[in-house]
C-alpha cells in the first residue's frame, strides 16, 4: 500500500491504519506526519468528519 494514498481512501479504513501506525510505530501524532509525509490538517480533517479527535494520552483517534 502506498501510504502516499492513504488519505483518499475509506475513513474508517484511515483510522485503523493510522491508530496502528500510532500504537506500533510513531510516538506522536507529529512523529506520523513526518514519518509518512501526510497533511496534518488533511489528516485531522478527515479523522473529525469521522467523529475521532487525536488523543495525544493514548496517542491514537478516538
Amino acid at each position: 500500500m502506498e501510504i502516499s494514498n492513504l488519505l483518499k481512501m475509506d475513513g474508517n479504513i484511515v483510522l485503523g491504519i493510522i491508530n496502528e501506525k500510532l500504537r506500533l510505530e510513531c510516538d506522536t501524532i507529529d512523529d506520523l506526519v513526518s514519518r509518512y509525509e501526510l497533511d496534518s490538517e488533511e489528516l485531522n480533517n478527515k479523522m473529525a468528519e469521522l467523529g475521532y479527535r487525536y488523543d495525544p494520552i493514548t496517542n491514537q483517534f478516538r
